[in-house]
């Protein structure tokens, strides 16, 4: 059941985490360097992708952490 509980809170963090990357992109300064630059920065660019491999874990953490019960 450990393993559960740890999904939970990393894919809880996980969305917050992709949610400021979500409202970083779409600021203004943010939108500045992808019109000169054509990309993201370095900053955005992490909260997005570790925001969404951390909500990936914690889902995969829920459903497959909890090792079948028992063994013996």
């Amino acid at each position: 059941m450990g393993a559960r509980v740890l999904g939970v809170m990393l894919a809880v963090a996980g969305a917050i985490v992709l949610w400021m990357g979500l409202k970083a992109k779409d600021s203004l300064a943010e939108r500045a360097s992808e019109a000169l630059t054509g990309r993201y920065t370095e900053r955005t660019t992490q909260y997005l992708v570790g925001g969404g491999a951390a909500v990936a874990g914690g889902v995969l953490l829920l459903l497959f952490g909890g090792g079948g019960g028992r063994r013996r």
